[in-house]
């Protein structure tokens, strides 16, 4: 079985703009490329797990976020740090479905389609909503400041797990592998 890191995608890969769907729109948070590339170097698969409602709200639709996806890879993969695969949700939380954040069934999906070992990978991301992904898949995972202001009961709770960005979230796990 393989190990991977899901991730979210805004605030923790790019900045998070909202309802962000437009290439031109699209900026690298500092550290990615070398976080990706890290945790690649390592063995982990990258999977990004991304609510998009926006598709669900009428802002664009799935083509847009695909296109999207496509360019960001393209960047990526000239830096050694490409994602593996792109799970996104379409709806909003009203639609009660089982694959929006912090459902696991996107989790789940790319854990049976790429072999995944749940116990033995992580999510990252900068909500709540991406930690309790996690713990009802039975991940490791991490919260980020690069992303959504984190609350002082939010940055108690998860203290031991909170994370600058993804490269510090990213040198923390191989670090801790090579103990």
């Amino acid at each position: 079985m393989e190990r991977a890191v899901f991730l979210d995608r805004d605030g923790t890969i790019n900045v998070d703009v909202d309802y962000l769907y437009e290439t031109d729109k699209l900026v690298f948070i500092d550290g990615t490329f070398e976080a990706l590339a890290l945790l690649k170097e390592q063995g982990y698969r990258l999977i990004v797990i991304s609510n998009q409602s926006g598709i669900a709200r009428g802002y664009y639709g799935a083509p847009e976020v695909e296109q999207l996806h496509e360019y960001m890879n393209a960047i990526l993969l000239r830096h050694s740090a490409a994602i593996d695969a792109f799970y996104y949700c379409p709806h909003v939380e009203q639609d009660r479905c089982t694959c929006r954040k912090p459902q696991t069934g996107l989790i789940e999906r790319a854990a049976a389609e790429w072999d995944i070992d749940l116990a033995c990978s992580y999510m990252v991301g900068d909500k709540e909503t991406d930690v309790m992904t996690a713990v009802n898949a039975g991940c490791g995972y991490g919260l980020l400041l690069s992303g959504h202001a984190i609350s002082d009961g939010l940055r108690e709770k998860y203290k031991d797990n909170l994370y600058k960005n993804l490269w510090d979230f990213a040198q923390h796990i191989c670090g801790k592998e090579a103990e």
